[in-house]
C-alpha cells in the first residue's frame, strides 16, 4: 500500500523549480546500487555515502546566490568567475543522521557556521517531536544548507524549517540537503514552504503505509554509524 497525493503539486510541476534532484548518471546509480544493498558491508557503505554525499554539497552549493567575480590569469587574461554572495556559510543539521554530511561539509567549507536542531519521530504516531535546538545567534536573513539525508513524510522538515523562519531565516534562503526522498515529502513541503529548495541525490518511487521509502534504502544513521542490532 502506498499514500498518495490528493490537492498538491505533482512532481513534474516541482522540478526544476524548488526540487533538484541529481542527474541519474550511471555513476550515481552504481554508488545509489551499492549504498541501497542489504548485502553492502558498514565500511562499504560509509565509503559510498560519503560519495555521494560530496556530490550532492557540491551540487548543493551552486545553488547559493553568487556574484560575478574576474580574475587575472598566469597568462595575463582575465577571467570572470564566480563567488558567493555571503562569505560565510551558515548549516543546520538534523542528527544523527544529518553529522554525516556534516563531516563531509566541513571539509569543503571548513569556516562553517553550524546550527543543530534535534527531532525524533515518534515510532508509534510518526511525528516530529523537539528535543533540542541551538542556532547561531546571527543567522537570521542568512542563506542556511539544512542537512538532512532522509526525508520521508516531510514532518521533522517541516518543524525544523518552522524553527528558522521564527529565528529569521527567509524562506526562499533555505536549502535542504538530502540524500534521499520521495515525491509525497516533496509535495507536503511544497504547500507549506513553496519557496523552500530541496536538493537531493534520488527521489524514490513511493512512501509506504508504515512511512519507509521505497526502494527505500533502511535507516541511514544506523547504517552510517554501524549501530544496525
Amino acid at each position: 500500500m502506498t499514500i498518495t497525493l490528493c490537492n498538491r503539486p505533482s512532481l513534474d510541476e516541482l522540478i526544476g523549480r524548488t526540487v533538484f534532484p541529481m542527474r541519474r548518471t550511471p555513476h550515481l546509480l552504481s554508488l545509489h546500487a551499492v549504498a541501497r544493498d542489504t548485502a553492502t558491508s558498514h565500511d562499504d557503505f560509509v565509503r559510498t555515502s560519503r560519495r555521494i554525499i560530496r556530490m550532492l554539497l557540491e551540487d548543493s552549493l551552486s545553488h547559493l546566490r553568487h556574484d560575478p567575480l574576474t580574475v587575472t590569469t598566469p597568462t595575463g587574461f582575465e577571467f570572470t568567475g564566480r563567488r558567493r554572495t555571503q562569505t560565510e556559510l551558515y548549516a543546520v543539521t538534523i542528527p544523527r543522521a544529518g553529522d554525516a554530511i556534516e563531516a563531509e561539509l566541513r571539509d569543503l567549507c571548513p569556516g562553517t557556521r553550524f546550527g543543530k536542531i534535534l527531532i525524533q519521530r515518534d515510532p508509534t504516531t510518526k511525528h516530529p517531536e523537539l528535543f533540542y535546538s541551538n542556532l547561531p545567534g546571527d543567522i537570521a536573513n542568512r542563506e542556511v544548507l539544512i542537512l538532512e539525508p532522509m526525508m520521508a513524510t516531510g514532518g521533522t522538515m517541516r518543524l525544523t524549517i518552522d524553527l528558522l523562519v521564527e529565528a529569521g531565516v527567509e524562506e526562499q534562503d533555505i536549502i535542504i540537503v538530502n540524500v534521499l526522498t520521495c515525491p509525497s515529502a516533496l509535495a507536503s513541503l511544497a504547500e507549506e514552504r513553496p519557496a523552500v529548495r530541496t536538493v537531493t541525490s534520488f527521489i524514490d518511487d513511493s512512501l509506504t503505509s508504515q512511512a519507509f521509502m521505497q526502494p527505500g534504502i533502511g535507516d541511514f544513521g544506523d547504517r552510517f554509524f554501524g549501530t544496525i542490532q
